[in-house]
């Protein structure tokens, strides 16, 4: 499938578009219990790193290493409630190692975001709908909050 093709596909899917739509909607609820805003334009490498690197590499990671071999694993392979094994056992890994740069009830909180991004790639046998959506997450985040 060609890349404009496999946009495309993205773009109608409405799994994707609800997760693209509940980053507004968190970045609210995050406002409303006094996390503070950020008072100015977050630094160019900031963007950087936290939109496209960070993303990226954790999606690799996360997603097409770690779920991927999961799901090799027919136990864990299985979904009950939509979400199978693998993606909550690389979603808990993914929130663990926010652990290292992030106080503990904020690494906790990664762990919800982290099942969004794991459907998406069951979804689509692909990283890109995990990216893109990790990428938007980060994105708002780091213009509101950082």
């Amino acid at each position: 499938m060609s890349t404009a093709r496999a946009l495309r596909a993205l773009a109608r899917d409405s799994h994707f578009r609800a997760a693209l739509a509940a980053g507004p909607l968190c970045w609210l609820a995050l406002g409303l219990v006094g996390l503070p805003l950020a008072d100015g334009r977050p630094a160019t490498a900031t963007l950087l790193y936290g939109v496209v690197i960070a993303p990226l590499l954790e999606e690799i990671v996360f997603r097409g290493a770690l779920q991927g071999r999961l799901l090799g694993v027919p136990a864990l392979a299985r979904r009950r409630s939509g979400l199978s094994g693998a993606n909550a056992l690389a979603s808990l890994a993914f929130a663990a190692a926010h652990l290292w740069s992030q106080p503990p009830l904020w690494a906790a909180a990664v762990f919800v975001p982290s099942l969004v991004f794991g459907h998406l790639y069951e979804r689509h046998a692909s990283i890109l709908p995990a990216f893109a959506t990790h990428a938007f997450y980060n994105a708002g985040f780091i213009v509101l909050f950082a």
